[in-house]
């Protein structure tokens, strides 16, 4: 079986290592050693001011919405993972879709400002797929309006934007840790931010707000990660170029198949954005083509992903609103399969494949 992705998994004997130090000090959770290790080692590699490890990606999103006391309406992308909603709503505020550009696939600025509303507290936007959106466009409407700006740079990590870490952007920035992404720590999350009185709230506001034993900074929620994550993380952090650099071979070699049938395209990357090779996403001309190519994948026992499929806007719980490019695009983009030890053989085979149905 050849799935949409595996996860890096480190040398055993070098997790067994950080095993064996959680065992001598009889530490589990509850800011170990290890996740302190992991902290600082991150926010030496994200470049970050203050960064929290949090228990996953998820958490990091309703920790941000909280930290910044955010109410009302939150303008996003309906062009995501369910998370990026539904951590919105569940804080009790409001998810305001704006469409997608075509081209890039994360939100249209220049649709923003006819969504913005007496009741907008905030844009809470994605990088998709590792692709920046258009930070400038969106900050100067951030600015222009008051609003606080949320990224959801799950699908980031290394990513650079004009020479800077993409998490150093917005008021808040949010990584996902989930086994499925390039850099896992099986499960586990991060929460970025410049801003030092922001740091203090969170810093609080991930362990239930304890501020000691015995007193309470003010509200929280439970957003620690343990020491077997954090061992994770540690073995895997010193592989990240390496594994980024594998990706980046992987996705050439499809590219290099696949670009050349006119019935197949891709994303645009922004320019001024070092890449990290995050998904593989193809664009067919229609639902009907990638329905076909979907099956015949299956057939042979391999799994693509219809990520981001359906559009946000669709959910049950959503006021109903028209997205017709994220509609679009949803229908017919497909991820292919793509991790560390994916072979050329495997990819092609994918790409014999998806040629032989177009």
């Amino acid at each position: 079986m050849i799935p949409i992705t595996k996860p890096f998994l480190p040398d055993i004997t070098k997790y067994n290592e950080y095993l064996q130090k959680i065992w001598e000090a009889e530490y589990l959770t509850n800011a170990g050693p290890l996740v302190k290790e992991l902290e600082l080692k991150l926010k030496d590699y994200c470049n970050a001011q203050n960064l929290f490890y949090v228990s996953n990606g998820t958490i990091a999103l309703q920790l941000a919405i909280k930290a910044l006391d955010l109410k009302g309406e939150i303008i996003t992308t309906p062009f995501s993972y369910v998370a990026t909603t539904s951590s919105i709503a569940w804080e009790g505020c409001v998810p305001v879709f704006v469409d997608i550009d075509p081209s890039f696939l994360t939100i249209d600025p220049n649709k923003i400002e006819a969504a913005i509303t007496p009741e907008t507290s905030a844009l809470l936007v994605t990088h998709v797929y590792g692709n920046p959106c258009d930070i400038e466009a969106i900050e100067s409407i951030a600015n222009n309006y008051n609003l606080k700006i949320i990224y959801d740079a799950a699908h980031c990590f290394g990513v650079e934007y004009k020479g800077q870490s993409i998490v150093n952007y917005g008021d808040i920035s949010t990584l996902s840790f989930h086994a499925t992404k390039l850099f896992q720590t099986v499960e586990g999350g991060a929460v970025i931010t410049q801003n030092l009185e922001l740091a203090e709230k969170i810093s609080y506001m991930r362990n239930f707000g304890h501020d000691g034993q015995e007193k309470f900074f003010g509200i929280g929620i439970n957003g620690k990660n343990s020491e077997f994550h954090a061992a994770m993380g540690l073995c895997n952090l010193p592989e990240v170029p390496n594994i980024i650099s594998q990706r980046k071979k992987i996705c050439d070699l499809y590219d290099s198949i696949l670009l050349a049938n006119y019935k197949i395209s891709r994303p645009e990357i922004r320019k001024n954005t070092r890449y990290n090779y995050a998904y593989y996403p193809v664009l067919f001309e229609d639902e009907k083509a990638l329905l076909a190519v979907k099956e015949k994948l299956n057939n042979h026992n391999i799994f693509p992903r219809r990520y981001f499929y359906p559009s946000l806007h669709t959910l049950p719980y959503i006021k109903e609103s028209k997205m017709p490019i994220a509609d679009d695009i949803s229908s017919r983009v497909l991820c292919l399969p793509l991790y560390y030890s994916l072979s050329n053989e495997d990819v092609y085979k994918i790409s014999r494949l998806i040629l032989e149905v177009l």
